[in-house]
């Protein structure tokens, strides 16, 4: 597993990381996930999870941690989960920290589906995300579906965004539509100070990029934050990491009414 920080750019903390799967050599995502095929896309989505909880608890990682999952993989929401929460349990890792991410790129069949398995997440006590949002197959009505703790905005829709106004637009409009939902809205792909401070500009607090850190293989890299113009928050206390902000405001979800503003 690599990890890659999510930052809060206007605190100036790291409230949680990305797990992102890597051959036992460092190899690529891409080059891992090529040889995944309907005979081991099951085990495969099992033992990443699982990995990725113990690395992050050997790592001591104190935030929450992101991961992905492939949808066309869990059978039985309620079954599927038993190695997840024995996995937590094992090393001490609270489920309120966990959140689960599924790429809208990923077509999946079944709607309703997807709809029981966020359900039952919610239920368990997980988080959950939709991933690359933007670059895929449903965008609104998926949103609209699944009802998530957060949306993810792809890449595409960061690149160069200072000078497109197109862009601009869309994640404007995706802020306010989280912010009427109650939805956390994080930019992926961040490269610029640019981009950063138009994100910024427009509403959106959260995101991962390399301007802030590359995936670190088994690692949890630190964020330079003097190369950012910011001064990092001081660490809250690691038994109360998950009650107070920004992990709170990024990993519990409020209702409309009373969602915090994004800015």
């Amino acid at each position: 597993m690599a990890f890659q920080p999510i930052v809060d750019f206007m605190a100036g903390t790291v409230p949680g990381y990305e797990a992102l799967v890597r051959g036992a050599d460092g190899a690529s995502a891409a080059s891992v996930l090529s040889r995944v095929d309907d005979a081991n896309r099951y085990a495969f989505d099992q033992t990443c999870r699982v990995t990725a909880i113990r690395k992050a608890a050997l790592l001591g990682l104190q935030g929450y941690l992101s991961i992905n999952f492939l949808p066309n993989a869990v059978y039985n929401p309620a079954a599927c989960i038993a190695a997840t929460l024995a996995a937590a349990a094992e090393a001490d890792f609270d489920v309120r920290r966990l959140m689960f991410e599924v790429s809208e790129m990923e077509q999946v069949a079944d709607r309703a589906h997807l709809r029981r398995i966020f359900t039952e997440y919610r239920r368990r006590g997980f988080r959950t995300a939709l991933d690359d949002f933007g670059a895929g197959y449903a965008n609104l009505t998926l949103l609209a579906d699944l009802a998530p703790d957060v949306v993810k905005l792809d890449r595409a829709l960061i690149a160069g965004i200072e000078a497109d106004r197109s862009r601009r637009a869309i994640v404007r409009g995706v802020v306010t539509i989280g912010q009427d939902l109650g939805v956390k809205v994080i930019a992926e792909g961040v490269e610029t100070l640019a981009e950063q401070r138009t994100l910024q500009d427009l509403g959106v607090r959260y995101a991962q990029g390399y301007l802030y850190a590359r995936p670190g293989f088994e690692c949890l890299p630190e964020v330079d934050w003097a190369t950012l113009g910011a001064t990092p928050a001081a660490a809250p206390p690691v038994a109360t990491v998950v009650l107070l902000d920004p992990v709170t405001d990024l990993t519990t979800r409020q209702t409309p009414s009373s969602a915090a503003p994004t800015s």
